[in-house]
């Protein structure tokens, strides 16, 4: 018999093989700029600012600073930013977004001091106005590249028309601001401690300090026990009268970190619940600063520590008595200067002690020295005390030099003016050591604050400044929300929605501990405080500050049309003081204000005043770095609760900080940055933008090479998916179009996890929970579609001919393909574009102008799930057992076998009688049988009461789809099985 040579018949032609241009190389970086022209010259985010019946959300921008490129932080705000306003279009919101800048402060003015030192320039010998016109135009330059560097990462917003704190009207509505503040009888000069930046000679706000590890100096100092005729004898515990004699040329030692405020204590104090000793010497080393025979009075708790940093072990002194409060009352102290050569009296005045509640034992010695000029709680006791006048000291200049005056030590630094340490702590050392006043020195490290703009240390200096009072009553007190700033900051603080909750518990124990508002600065870029002050005057008197409307008035329409340099302008002050107040009995303010009330004030000239702002001039969300808590979101709340009695957000959502792929802050020192631009030319924007969807953005992030590689991974998985899907719905049409109730199972299913999803994607990004949305839409498309659905429908989609299956597997694409496009939109928004127009293409056709579509509440079917979770169950036993198969080379594909599946259950048995259980499996046939498995039946542990047994399928190959079946041969198309057979037909 002669053997069939007959070659097998080619059917490929007569598949419904996919059909797309769409590519699996993304080519991200090359294409992302060209639909980026597109959406500018279509106008997207105009388009989507027509009238509509659509309900107003807002996003209000925290401003970034105007004056570098931009760096990962800022890619990972913009990008949330993003998500929130188009998620909330795509939901049927009008969301709106206008990006802003901050364009005054420090940062700027900071860059052209430099640029001017370059040049040998000296910054106070240009007119005031000349040097803000070149801040002006540093700005505006590096808000035209911020903007381009922005928009490229797919950020959609009004940039055509951003806000500027510079911009004329910016400025005006900012003095008006402050002005409400000068009319409430909130706003007052007073001189108290403030953090002090000697290198930018100017007041700090804490938002403008940053903590750096240190190495300081630090010192133990003998402060001599004072007794006078006058000091009665004292009553002891046990009822003897004990005089005080064996304390008078005692010592109370004190210990300090900042050596450089001994020149200007005033006084040390004592802890009334303290338990203290006296201490004698008995014995010293050789190299000792104690002498035998001292005393010393010590907290008992500390008394061991601090001799042995004078090198004095325990054999070397005896405690001789408890010290006892009421003892502590009736001496005076001698600071350790007192009559040293050449001091010209500067420190013979007696200190005083006296006991403060923030004294304790847990550190130092029990004893706290107080210069009430450099230290906030010492200002605070003698303020209490009636006492400022005695005891507030003007020995450390601008520049952080001590006056020049000043024995000793007059001309010496604190800082460098490079930042470094200066000459004065040593100086101070060696004098207290050259008198006799230390008993011990050394070094520690600990976490110090520094000026966020320079880097360099910053001090506490006592100078006079302006502070907004948040516990005075604001106007006349009478305000639902509270009478006082600090009041209504609490109360509204409840009223917000905080993502994450930690935010708010946050912000709430700063604004209940939180000082007044110092909103002076001492420099030239900026709004200045538009008030004056009446010569002659105290700045306790009523009539201090000039409150006018008119005055007021005047300011501000010079401002709107010429900007704040009018207040620089020669005879600015009669300007606006002529014919109201005689000019020559004031004095004009020259500070500027604290950048961050310009920031904390954009919600009124961007929210309030323009167009596309908000009728109640309340933003929706405000979204920024959890360091905002102290910054722009604090400001914000103040600045707006003092004006309007309200806070100025509905929402305010947190992001973390990102660190590296080891958990380290990013450095140029370390060579660990990932730089925004890097990423998008090798990767495209869109893979940055799932780096933000894929992390927890509430704690810190990590982001490195391997990480966005993973990235870049879960983005091919995604794409290989829309791939899939637009070459099967190659010339869909609605007359192909299925009712789901005609629909087979598997469809519906399909369509209930879809109801399912769209109720997790919409609370998802109602939550601003990207991650979640991200996580049950990826897995979704890879898993329930990619590696099930599709896995299982390919067979129909390649082979049937114009089938119901067919049609109805057609339909459920289309329906897919609306909802994951829109659904990941506002996430991956040039690859959705892509895959939009893949299938819509048209000059005006775009992703980013439609909604994600409603679905149906009848596609979800919680029975049918719930049927479909016992299929699937016993499906993974099948698909297991086949694996083992194919890996010890008995078939090659799953169409070989013909597996017999033992299933205890009933139910689960009838369940899988009920669908084409061998199509589910991707097998060319299949036994189902409720008899007991046999002993050598494939099982998994964690699925009970299934077994398989594999067989090999009966019949030959059918040509066209690779079925081995017993019809295969017998119709009249040649080598095909009775469906290909139908379809060829």
């Amino acid at each position: 018999m002669c053997a069939d040579t007959t070659a097998p018949v080619d059917y490929r032609s007569t598949l419904n093989l996919p059909k797309t241009d769409f590519p699996m190389r993304a080519g991200l970086p090359k294409r992302e700029p060209d639909w980026l022209a597109r959406w500018d010259r279509i106008g997207v985010y105009d388009r989507l600012r027509a009238p509509s019946n659509r309900k107003p959300f807002t996003l209000h921008d925290g401003p970034p600073y105007a004056n570098g490129h931009l760096h990962i932080g800022h890619a990972l705000n913009k990008t949330i930013k993003d998500m929130i306003v188009r998620s909330h279009q795509m939901m049927g919101f009008d969301a709106r977004y206008i990006p802003g800048w901050d364009c005054h402060g420090l940062p700027i003015e900071w860059k052209i001091e430099e640029e001017y030192r370059k040049k040998g320039k000296n910054k106070d010998e240009v007119p005031i106005n000349a040097f803000r016109g070149e801040c002006r135009k540093f700005a505006e330059k590096w808000v035209d590249i911020q903007r381009d560097e922005f928009q490229r990462l797919g950020i959609t917003g009004n940039w055509a028309q951003p806000y500027l704190t510079m911009d004329f009207h910016a400025e005006r509505v900012i003095a008006e601001e402050f002005m409400k503040f000068l009319m409430n009888g909130t706003l007052y000069q007073g001189s108290k401690p403030v953090m002090w930046s000697p290198l930018e000679q100017t007041a700090l706000a804490e938002a403008e300090v940053e903590y750096h590890d240190k190495e300081s100096f630090t010192i133990w100092v003998k402060f001599k026990v004072l007794l006078n005729e006058t000091t009665p004898p004292v009553t002891g515990e046990a009822g003897q009268v004990q005089a005080l004699d064996d304390l008078d040329g005692a010592y109370v030692v004190i210990w300090t970190t900042t050596p450089w405020t001994m020149p200007s204590n005033k006084a040390v104090v004592y802890g009334e619940d303290v338990s203290y000793g006296l201490y004698e010497i008995t014995g010293r080393p050789e190299e000792c600063w104690a002498h035998i025979g001292d005393r010393y009075i010590l907290a008992d708790k500390m008394a061991a520590d601090v001799l042995s940093r004078a090198r004095l072990d325990d054999t070397m002194y005896r405690r001789l008595r408890d010290v006892t409060a009421d003892e502590l009352c009736h001496v005076s102290l001698a600071h350790p200067l007192k009559g040293a050569a050449g001091a010209n009296g500067e420190w013979d005045d007696v200190r005083d002690f006296r006991a403060a509640e923030f004294v304790s034992d847990e550190e130092g010695t029990g004893f706290v020295h107080c210069a009430p000029s450099h230290g906030m709680e010492e200002y605070e006791l003698y303020r209490d005390l009636g006492m400022l006048q005695d005891v507030i000291t003007y020995n450390v200049m601008d520049d952080g030099s001590f006056r020049a005056d000043l024995p000793f030590f007059g001309g010496s630094y604190i800082l460098s003016r490079k930042g470094a340490e200066g000459d004065a702590n040593k100086k101070i050392i060696d004098k207290l050591a050259e008198v006799g006043g230390l008993l011990a020195r050394g070094k520690i490290k600990h976490s110090y604050p520094h000026s966020w703009r320079s880097k360099a240390p910053v001090i506490y200096r006592n100078t006079p400044q302006w502070f907004a009072a948040i516990d005075k009553p604001v106007g006349d007190g009478q305000d639902m929300h509270g009478r006082t700033i600090r009041e209504r900051a609490l109360t509204e603080i409840d009223n917000v929605n905080w993502t994450p909750q930690s935010g708010r518990n946050r912000l709430y124990s700063m604004m209940e501990v939180r000082p007044d508002w110092v909103l002076s600065r001492q420099r030239a870029w900026g709004v200045p405080l538009t008030c004056f002050t009446k010569k002659g005057v105290l700045p306790t008197d009523p009539d201090f500050l000039l409150r006018s409307e008119e005055v007021n008035r005047r300011i501000v329409e010079a401002f709107e049309a010429e900007g704040a340099d009018a207040w620089y302008a020669e005879g600015a002050k009669e300007r606006f003081l002529h014919g109201i107040v005689d000019p020559d009995a004031y004095d004009q303010v020259m500070d500027i204000l604290d950048v961050w009330f310009d920031s904390g004030s954009t919600h009124a000239f961007t929210l309030r005043d323009r167009e596309d702002g908000t009728e109640d001039g309340v933003a929706d969300v405000y979204m920024e770095g959890t360091d905002q808590h102290r910054g722009w979101f604090h400001s914000s709340l103040l600045q707006s609760v003092g004006t309007t009695g309200r806070a100025p957000y509905r929402n305010v959502v947190t992001h973390g900080f990102t660190l590296d792929e080891k958990g380290n802050k990013m450095s140029k020192s370390l060579g660990n940055t990932i730089v925004p631009e890097e990423v998008v030319k090798q990767y495209g924007a869109d893979i940055l933008r799932l780096w933000v969807a894929q992390t927890d953005y509430t704690a810190d992030q990590r982001i490195g090479p391997e990480i966005l590689k993973g990235v870049a991974d879960s983005y091919r998985r995604l794409r290989n998916t829309m791939r899939f899907m637009l070459g099967s719905l190659a010339d869909f049409t609605d007359a192909d179009q299925v009712e789901p109730s005609d629909m087979p199972e598997l469809e519906r299913w399909v369509l209930h996890r879809l109801a399912e999803l769209d109720q997790i994607v919409r609370e998802g990004y109602a939550a601003f929970d990207f991650q979640g949305v991200w996580q049950a839409v990826f897995t979704f498309a890879t898993v329930d579609l990619s590696s099930f659905y599709f896995d299982i429908r390919k067979d129909a989609l390649y082979c049937d001919g114009d089938t119901l299956r067919r049609r109805s597997a057609r339909t459920v694409l289309d329906l897919v393909f609306h909802r994951l496009t829109t659904w990941l939109a506002p996430m991956l928004v040039f690859t959705m574009e892509e895959v939009w127009l893949e299938r819509f293409p048209g000059d005006d056709s775009s992703v980013h102008l439609v909604d994600m579509p409603d679905t149906p509440a009848a596609w979800r079917d919680d029975a049918l799930a719930e049927k479909w979770v016992g299929i699937r169950r016993t499906r993974r036993v099948v698909t297991a057992a086949l694996e083992v198969q194919r890996a010890d080379k008995v078939i090659g594909a799953s169409l070989e076998a013909a597996p017999v599946v033992h299933v205890e259950d009933p139910a689960v048995l009838a369940s899988l009688k009920s669908v084409d259980f061998e199509d589910l499996c991707i097998t060319s046939a299949l036994s189902l049988t409720a008899d007991p498995s046999p002993s050598d039946a494939f099982r998994l542990p964690e699925i009970p009461g299934v077994g398989v047994v594999f067989e090999k399928a009966a019949g030959q190959k059918c040509q066209r789809c690779w079925k081995i079946l017993p019809d295969v041969g017998l119709h009249a198309h040649e080598g095909v099985c009775q469906r290909c057979n139908d379809a060829l037909s």
